[in-house]
């Protein structure tokens, strides 16, 4: 079914950038398909995507499209309601040691925090939905992000100096 959705959103994505295609045949016989008009205004066949047959997707797709909008709905409107109330976060992996010591940082401390598993599916998706994309570990709290781990960022982080 990922695969299917997949498919799905790539070919929404593809009409919606290049609804036309011209074939170009040049003097010496060779065939290019672009997406601009040629310059001498010659082509041997425009195609118009908005006007190719296509198959309707079926009730599978279509209800495994629904659900997914509202999982990810979901996913994001609890998201807002965590980081409202101010929980932390550590979005982690089981073979990251900057992690591990992260873990040990917030245990040493007694900060309760929430840690989800990059390497799961869902937590995989939770992380790529934070805008994870530079490394972990991640924490987010109150509204903040810090991605890697130090013992003084993490200073920073928790007990800001005033």
């Amino acid at each position: 079914m990922k695969t299917v959705a997949c498919i799905f959103f790539l070919v929404v994505a593809f009409n919606a950038v290049a609804e036309t295609l011209f074939k170009v045949v040049g003097p010496d016989g060779k065939i290019t398909y672009t997406d601009r008009p040629p310059a001498d205004g010659k082509s041997t066949t425009t195609l118009r995507f908005a006007d190719a047959p296509s198959t309707p997707l079926p009730d599978s797709v279509l209800k495994y499209q629904t659900a997914l909008q509202k999982s990810m709905q979901s996913r994001l409107s609890q998201a807002k309601k965590v980081d409202a109330i101010g929980a932390t976060t550590l979005f982690s992996a089981v073979w990251c040691g900057y992690c591990t010591r992260a873990k040990a940082y917030l245990q040493a401390r007694g900060i309760r925090y929430r840690e989800i598993d990059i390497d799961t599916p869902d937590g995989g998706q939770a992380y790529f939905e934070a805008s994870g994309r530079s490394g972990v570990p991640l924490l987010l709290a109150d509204g903040k992000r810090q991605t890697g781990f130090s013992e003084s960022s993490y200073d920073s982080f928790f007990f800001p100096k005033k």
